[in-house]
C-alpha cells in the first residue's frame, strides 16, 4: 500500500473524527481534550502502518539476500562440477559429461535465484520509499500533535481567564443593581422612624405629665381662694 494512500486514509479518519467532535461540541476543554486523544490514536494506528511497512521491507531484503546467498553458492557448485569434468574428461569421457550436466543444473539454479535478486530490487526499492515516506509522515503527525497539545493548552488558560472575568463581571454587575447603600438608607430611614414614634410618646407622657402638675397647682390654687374667703368672712 502506498504512503500517501495510507497516511491519507488516516488523515480522513482524523477529520471525520474531528467534525463528529465539533458537531456535539458542549465544553471547549472537553471537545480540545478529546481531539487530543483521538489525533494521538490517529498517529498509533500511522506507526503501526509503519511498523508492518517496516517489516514488510525486512522480509523483502532477508528474501534477497538469501536468493543472493543461494545464487553463489550454486554458482560455486556449477564451478566445482565444471571443474571436475574438466579434471577426469582425459580418463572418463562419462564422468566429465555427469559432471557437466551437474554444473549446467547448477548454472540453471544460480540463475533463477539472481532473476529471484533482480525482482526483489525493485519491490525493496519501492518498499524503502513508501516506508520513508511514511516515516516523515508520522514525524510530522507528531509535530502537529505537540502543537494541538500546546494550543489546547493555550486555549484551555484563556477560557479560565475569560471566565474568572466573567464571574469578576457579574459581581460588579450585581453590585451595582443592588447598591448597599439602598439598604444602609432604608435601615436609616427605619430608624428615624423609631426615634421619632419613641419621641412622640415621650412627649405625649410629657403633656400628660404637666397637666396633673397644673390640675394640681389648680387645685391648690382654689384652696387658698376658699381659705382666704373664710377668713374674710370671719373678720381675720
Amino acid at each position: 500500500m502506498a504512503a500517501q494512500s495510507i497516511l491519507g486514509r488516516i488523515t480522513q479518519m482524523a477529520r471525520a473524527n474531528i467534525h463528529a467532535i465539533l458537531d456535539d461540541v458542549e465544553d471547549p476543554q472537553q471537545m480540545l481534550d478529546q481531539m487530543v486523544r483521538d489525533y494521538t490514536a490517529n498517529i498509533g494506528e500511522a506507526e503501526n502502518a509503519v511498523a508492518q511497512t517496516i517489516a514488510n521491507l525486512r522480509l523483502l531484503e532477508a528474501d534477497s539476500a538469501e536468493a543472493t546467498k543461494n545464487a553463489a553458492e550454486w554458482q560455486t557448485k556449477a564451478q566445482a562440477a565444471s571443474a571436475k569434468a574438466d579434471k577426469v574428461r582425459a580418463a572418463n569421457p562419462a564422468d566429465a559429461d555427469k559432471f557437466d550436466n551437474l554444473a549446467r543444473i547448477a548454472i540453471g539454479k544460480q540463475i533463477a535465484y539472481e532473476n529471484d535478486v533482480k525482482s526483489f530490487g525493485p519491490m525493496i526499492a519501492e518498499q524503502t520509499q513508501v516506508t520513508d515516506q511514511l516515516k516523515q509522515g508520522v514525524m510530522q503527525m507528531r509535530g502537529k500533535l505537540d502543537e494541538l497539545r500546546r494550543k489546547r493548552d493555550e486555549l484551555v488558560g484563556r477560557a479560565k481567564v475569560t471566565e474568572a472575568r466573567g464571574r469578576v463581571q457579574a459581581s460588579v454587575n450585581s453590585i451595582n443593581t443592588l447598591d448597599p447603600t439602598t439598604e444602609i438608607s432604608r435601615f436609616e430611614e427605619m430608624v428615624r422612624r423609631e426615634e421619632a414614634r419613641l419621641k412622640g410618646h415621650e412627649e405625649l407622657q410629657a403633656s400628660s405629665l404637666d397637666a396633673q402638675f397644673e390640675e394640681l397647682s389648680a387645685s391648690s390654687r382654689d384652696q387658698e381662694i376658699e381659705s382666704r374667703l373664710a377668713a374674710m368672712k370671719s373678720g381675720r
